[in-house]
C-alpha cells in the first residue's frame, strides 16, 4: 500500500470515528452557545491551524466512494445463470456436431442477457456518486477572524460558515444568527414549502423537518442570511446517513426475474433428466445404436432448450420501453418495465406527483364571509365566489383590501413562460398574487401602490409588513403572517361597507376551521398612516390594524392523478402517501385523492415506536402517512415487501433514494427530481405526473401476459417435438424426425414463430383484473394442464399422420418429409391459438391486430417450402417433394391442432376456470 494510500484510509477510519461521536450529540436540542461551548468554538471562527488540527481528526467533509466490483468481474457475474449454463453447454454441443446456425442464435442471446444485465448494474451503482453530487463545493467561512471562501470538503466541527441566499449549504449547521432565513430542505424532508428557520432549540424527538435551529447539508437557501456553527461533516451528516441507507439496500429482482430464474432451474432439471431417460430407453431397452441416440438426445436437448425465451423477453421489454417513453415514463432498467405491472402497492409522494407543486389559494375568510376560490395552479384562471355567485371585490371593502394586501404586501413575481404560469420567488406568496389576478388585481394595479417602505419576513416574529402609498396619496401599512400573530396587532375587521369591532375568537375559529381542511393559513390585514408616524420598525408596528381576511392555501391535486389513483384501485392496486408535510395536510390531500379517506394519518414519530411486526400490519392498513424520514420511508417499503407485496415507490428528493432503490420498482420524478432519486429508480416520469405511472402499471401487465403467452407456445410446442421422438422409441416406430430434423424445427419455429407475441397489444379489460398473487408461480396448474394437452395433441396428430403414410406406402423420406411440415403446420396454428390465453382467437373484441403474426406465420411458410422443394436442403435434412394432397394433409393435421386447442379454451371458459391456478378468468 503506497503512503497516500495509507493516508487516506487513515483520514477515512478517523472521519468515521470522528462521525460516529459527533452523531451521539443532539445538536437541534442545543442552544448556539452551548454547541459552541461543546465544540470549543469561537463567534469569531477557528483559527487556521486549529481547523487543520480538527481536519485530520475528522477527515474532508465528503462522502466516501462505496467499494465496486471491477467491470470484469462485473461482466463474468452475468453468466452466473442456470438457464444460461445449459444454453452455453448446448452450444458447445451444436458447435462439435457442426450445427453452426444453432450455436450462433445460443450463444448471441447469451451475451445479449449478459451484457444486459451487465449495463443495469452500472446505472444503479450511480446512485451514491448522485448524492456526493449534491455537496456545495465551496463555503464562505470565518477563519482567524476574516471572511474566507474555501473548498467546502476542507469545512470542519467548530467552523462559523456564513450562508445567503441562494447558496448550498455546505455541512450540518447550528445556527447562531438568522434574518429572515428560509431554507428548501424538500430533497431532505419531503417538505412542500420552504421551512422558517430561527435560534430556537427543538424537542429531542422533533422530526427533521421541525429542527427550526438547524441547516442541513445539500439544502438550499431561498431566502435570507444567516451564521452556522459546523456540528457535523462528511458521513456524520443527515446527507451521509442517507448515502450510508442507499448502500446499505440491496436491489430486489423483480417478480418475473425471480419466476424465470426458478424456471429455469427446473427446466434444466427436466431437459437433462429428458435426455437421459430417452438415451436410457433407446439404447438399453430398444437396442438403437449408442452413436445414433447420442444425436437424437443432443437434437431433443436443443429443441427443448428455450433459446428463444431471452430474445422474446429482450424484445417485448424492449417494445413496453417505447410505449411507455410514449406516455412520458422513462424506463432506465429493462426488467422494470414488468415488474411495474406486476406491482400490487404504489407508495407515491405528495408533492408534485399527486399534486400540482404550485401552491393554491382555495379559501379566502373576510367580511364575515367565506369564499371558495376556483382555478388551480398558477394560472389566474377562476372566479371568487360565495354561496355560488361571483363575489365584486369593488362592492365589498373587506374583499378589495384583502386582495390588494395579498398583491402589495408581496415579494413574488407572476409571469408566463412559453404558455407556461410560473412564480418567480416564494410559493406561498405567489399563490397571493394568482389570488390577486383572479379578481383583476395585477402589476399595473400594483404599480399605482408605491411601495415606501418594507419589514421583510422575520421568523421571529412570523410576519411581513409593506407601507404604500396609494393612487389618492393616502398612505397604508399592509401586514401579512400567521394568524395568532396578525391579530396581535388588530383592534377592528373589515365588513363589506366599513369598519367593525374585532370578534377575535370568530377569527380564530375560522383560522381552525381552515387548517384543519389541510389548508396552510395566512392573515391579512391594514392601516392607514398616521400623519409623522416614523419609518417602519417591529417596535412601532403597532396593534391598530384591521383584520381584512384569511387566505387558506394548499398544494391541490392534480385532477388527473385522481382519476389515476381510482383506475390503480380498480385495479386492485392499494395506492398509498408517504410525505414530509404535516399530517393534516396530508390527511386532507389524501381524502381529495380517494387515498385513506375516513383513516388517520400515521406520523414518522408513531412509525419510529413500532417494531417491525406492528409495522407490518400498520403499513398494510393505513394509507396515508406523514412526516415520513428517509429510515421510515425504507421501513414502510420492506414492511409492504415482508407482507409479500410488489411495492413501487414513487420519489423525487435525496431523501427517497434509499426507500426508491429498496423498492420492487424505485420511480423518479424527471422534472423536479433530483439526480440521486432517478439514478436510484428504475423509472423515470417525464412529466412528474402520477397519471403517467399509472398508465405504465397497464403496459407493464401487457408485457408480463406476453412473455406468459410466449412460454405457453414454447414448451408445448418443444414439448410436442421431443413426444413425437420418445413416442416412437417406446413403440420401437421408426423415428419420424431426425435429429437434423429436430435442429431444424427448433431453429425456424424458434427464430420466426415465437418473436410475433412479443408484439401484442394489451387484451381488452387488462386493468380490470386484480394484480397477479405475488408468489403465483410461472407454470401454475392451468399451464402444466396447457402444456401437457397441446403436446401430447401435437405429437398424436404428427404420429398419426407420419404411421398412416407409411401405411399406404410412402417412402420413409417422404413420410419423415410430412411429418417435419406437420410439426411445423401445429405450432403455426397454435401461434393464433396462444395469441389470447383463455379468449377465442378471432373474434370482434380482439382488436386492434398484430400483423406481426402474419407476416412470422409467411415467413415460416417460405422456409418450410425451400425445407421441402428446394435441393440443397433435401441433401442437408434428407427432405423429398411434397405433392399437393400431402400438403393438404399437412394442413389438415395444423387445422386439428387449432381447432382442438380453441374447444379446451371454451370448455375450460365455460366450467369458470382460468390461467391463475385455475382461478376464473374474470376473476
Amino acid at each position: 500500500m503506497s503512503a497516500g494510500t495509507r493516508a487516506a484510509a487513515g483520514a477515512t477510519g478517523r472521519h468515521a470515528k470522528g462521525a460516529a461521536g459527533a452523531a451521539e450529540v443532539p445538536w437541534h436540542t442545543l442552544h448556539g452557545e452551548d454547541a459552541k461551548a461543546r465544540l470549543q468554538a469561537q463567534r469569531s471562527g477557528l483559527a487556521q491551524a486549529e481547523a487543520e488540527r480538527r481536519l485530520l481528526t475528522h477527515g474532508r467533509n465528503a462522502l466516501a466512494a462505496a467499494r465496486r466490483r471491477g467491470p470484469l468481474v462485473r461482466l463474468l457475474l452475468q453468466f452466473h445463470n442456470v438457464l444460461l449454463y445449459v444454453m452455453m453447454v448446448s452450444a458447445v454441443i451444436t458447435a462439435a456436431l457442426g450445427h453452426w446456425l444453432d450455436t450462433g442464435v445460443l450463444l448471441a442471446a447469451v451475451v445479449v442477457n449478459a451484457l444486459i444485465g451487465f449495463v443495469q448494474e452500472g446505472r444503479a451503482e450511480a446512485a451514491m456518486e448522485a448524492i456526493r453530487d449534491l455537496l456545495a463545493p465551496h463555503a464562505l467561512v470565518l477563519r482567524d477572524g476574516e471572511r474566507r471562501e474555501i473548498d467546502a470538503a476542507e469545512l470542519v466541527p467548530g467552523d462559523v460558515v456564513l450562508l445567503a441566499a441562494g447558496d448550498r449549504v455546505p455541512a450540518d449547521l447550528r445556527l447562531l444568527n438568522a434574518h429572515a432565513l428560509r431554507v428548501d430542505e424538500s430533497a431532505l424532508t419531503g417538505e412542500s414549502l420552504p421551512v422558517e428557520k430561527s435560534l430556537v432549540a427543538s424537542a429531542h424527538d422533533a422530526p427533521l423537518a421541525e429542527r427550526e435551529g438547524m441547516a442541513y447539508s445539500g439544502t438550499l437557501v431561498v431566502h435570507g442570511q444567516a451564521e452556522g456553527l459546523v456540528v457535523h461533516t462528511g458521513a456524520a451528516t443527515e446527507l451521509g446517513r442517507i448515502n450510508r441507507l442507499v448502500g446499505g439496500v440491496a436491489a430486489l429482482a423483480t417478480p418475473l426475474l425471480r419466476q424465470i430464474g426458478r424456471f429455469g432451474q427446473l427446466l434444466a432439471a427436466a431437459i437433462v433428466a429428458l435426455a437421459a431417460a430417452t438415451f436410457a430407453l433407446g439404447v438399453l431397452w430398444r437396442g438403437h445404436a449408442a452413436s445414433d441416440m447420442f444425436l437424437m438426445v443432443v437434437a431433443l436437448a436443443a429443441s427443448a432448450i428455450p433459446e428463444g425465451l431471452p430474445a422474446v423477453m429482450t424484445i417485448t421489454l424492449a417494445l413496453g420501453v417505447q410505449r411507455m417513453a410514449r406516455r412520458r415514463a422513462i424506463v432506465r432498467r429493462l426488467p422494470a418495465v414488468e415488474a411495474l405491472g406486476s406491482v400490487t402497492v404504489i407508495c407515491s409522494d405528495k408533492t408534485g406527483t399527486l399534486t400540482r407543486n404550485e401552491m393554491t389559494v382555495q379559501r379566502l375568510v373576510c367580511g364575515a364571509h367565506v369564499y371558495a376560490v376556483g382555478g388551480l395552479g398558477y394560472a389566474p384562471v377562476g372566479t371568487i365566489e360565495r354561496d355560488g355567485h361571483a363575489a365584486d371585490p369593488r362592492a365589498n371593502l373587506a374583499l378589495r383590501m384583502a386582495l390588494h394586501t395579498g398583491l402589495l404586501c408581496n415579494d413574488a413575481g407572476l409571469r408566463i413562460d412559453e404558455g407556461t404560469w410560473r412564480i418567480d420567488g416564494d410559493p406561498t406568496e405567489g399563490a397571493l398574487l394568482v389570488l390577486a389576478a383572479k379578481a383583476g388585481l395585477d402589476g399595473a394595479v400594483a404599480a399605482t401602490w408605491r411601495r415606501l417602505d418594507t419589514l421583510p419576513f422575520d421568523s421571529v416574529h412570523r410576519l411581513m409588513a409593506t407601507c404604500h402609498e396609494a393612487p389618492d396619496g393616502e398612505r397604508w401599512v399592509l401586514l401579512k403572517g400567521a394568524p395568532e400573530q396578525v391579530l396581535a396587532h388588530c383592534a377592528g375587521e373589515l365588513r363589506a361597507h366599513g369598519t367593525h369591532a374585532l370578534d377575535v375568537d370568530w377569527w380564530r375559529r375560522m383560522a381552525n376551521d381552515t387548517a384543519a381542511q389541510g389548508l396552510r393559513v395566512l392573515a391579512l390585514a391594514c392601516r392607514r398612516v398616521v400623519p409623522g408616524e416614523p419609518p417602519l420598525a417591529w417596535e412601532t408596528l403597532g396593534h391598530g390594524f384591521e383584520m381584512a381576511g384569511l387566505a387558506g392555501i394548499i398544494d391541490p391535486p392534480r385532477l388527473e392523478a385522481t382519476e389515476a389513483v381510482r383506475d390503480c384501485h380498480h385495479a386492485g392496486v392499494r395506492v398509498k402517501m408517504i410525505t414530509g408535510d404535516h399530517a393534516e395536510t396530508a390527511r386532507a390531500v389524501g381524502a381529495q385523492l380517494g387515498i385513506g379517506a375516513g383513516k388517520p394519518a400515521v406520523t414518522g414519530a408513531e412509525i419510529a415506536l413500532m417494531d417491525d411486526a406492528a409495522l407490518r400490519r400498520i403499513a398494510w392498513e393505513v394509507d396515508v402517512f406523514a412526516r415520513a424520514s428517509p429510515e421510515h420511508k425504507l421501513r414502510l417499503v420492506k414492511a409492504l415487501q415482508a407482507h409479500g407485496e410488489v411495492v413501487a415507490m414513487t420519489g423525487d428528493g435525496v431523501n427517497d433514494a434509499p426507500a426508491l432503490k429498496c423498492a420492487d420498482v424505485g420511480v423518479a420524478m424527471g422534472g423536479k427530481g433530483t439526480e440521486a432519486a432517478k439514478e436510484a429508480s428504475a423509472i423515470v416520469l417525464a412529466d412528474d405526473n402520477f397519471a403517467t405511472l399509472a398508465a405504465a402499471v397497464r403496459e407493464g401487465r401487457a408485457v408480463y401476459d406476453n412473455i406468459r403467452k410466449f412460454i405457453l407456445f414454447m414448451l408445448p410446442t418443444n414439448g410436442g417435438e421431443a413426444l413425437v421422438v420418445v413416442a416412437a422409441i417406446l413403440f420401437e416406430l421408426t423415428l419420424p424426425l431426425t435429429a437434423a430434423q429436430v435442429l431444424w424445427i427448433n431453429m425456424v419455429t424458434s427464430a420466426t414463430l415465437g418473436l410475433a407475441l412479443a408484439f401484442e397489444p394489451a387484451e381488452p379489460g387488462i386493468m380490470n383484473r386484480p394484480p397477479r398473487p405475488p408468489g403465483e408461480r410461472l407454470l401454475s396448474g392451468f399451464f402444466a394442464w396447457r402444456v401437457v394437452f397441446v403436446s401430447a395433441l401435437m405429437m398424436a396428430a404428427t404420429m398419426g399422420l407420419f404411421i398412416a403414410e407409411l401405411a399406404i406406402g410412402t417412402p420413409l423420406d417422404t413420410a419423415r418429409t410430412m411429418a417435419v411440415n406437420a410439426v411445423v403446420a401445429a405450432e403455426m396454428f397454435y401461434l393464433l391459438n396462444s395469441r389470447f390465453i383463455m379468449e377465442p382467437a378471432f373474434s370482434r373484441q380482439q382488436r386492434p391486430g398484430n400483423p406481426v403474426v402474419w407476416v412470422t406465420i409467411a415467413g415460416c411458410a417460405v422456409l418450410q417450402i425451400a425445407f421441402t422443394h428446394a435441393p440443397w436442403l433435401q441433401q442437408v435434412f434428407g427432405s423429398t417433394d411434397l405433392s399437393l394432397a400431402q400438403w393438404g394433409h399437412v394442413l389438415a393435421v395444423g387445422a386439428a391442432v387449432f381447432v382442438a386447442a380453441e374447444i379446451e379454451k371454451a370448455v375450460i371458459r365455460a366450467a369458470g376456470r382460468g390461467p391463475g391456478g385455475w382461478r376464473a378468468a374474470s376473476a
